[in-house]
């Protein structure tokens, strides 16, 4: 895919996500299940996917489905409070110095980490087809 034809398909993907939202919220009461699905907040799904498909060369159809397949893999096997504590540990790992050392150090941040890579690999061999 161009970088051309990359931002329309990204944007159309976001109306899509945004109207649904939209759609949602318009309800008298919300569920618990239209909010979050097995814990996990929409928009962090959507996060998700739309990082996974990055990662996997751009939408299509292959890459949308497996990428949805890949956090509902995760979802089963992880709370989201094990999921975005082992998510922030990730991301805040590489901070140099002391301040690194508070994300990369303590043995939550490592069991955590390890727990995560460990479920994103049997999503990914769940999911995707080689």
């Amino acid at each position: 895919m161009t970088k051309k034809y990359k931002l329309p398909v990204l944007s159309a993907v976001v109306l899509v996500v945004a109207t649904g939202c939209a759609a949602t919220a318009v309800q008298e009461k919300p569920t618990e299940q239209s909010t979050y699905l097995n814990g996990y907040p929409t928009r962090d799904r959507v996060e998700y996917v739309l990082n996974c498909i990055a990662q996997h060369g751009g939408l299509n159809y292959i890459s949308q489905y497996a990428c949805g397949c890949k956090i509902d893999k995760i979802a089963e096997k992880l709370s989201f409070e094990d999921y975005d504590a082992a998510k922030t540990f990730t991301n805040l790992r590489g901070m140099p110095g002391e301040s690194g050392a508070a994300f990369r150090d303590p043995k939550q941040s490592k069991d955590l980490r390890k727990k995560l890579k460990e479920v994103e690999e049997f999503a990914e061999k769940s999911c995707f087809v080689k």
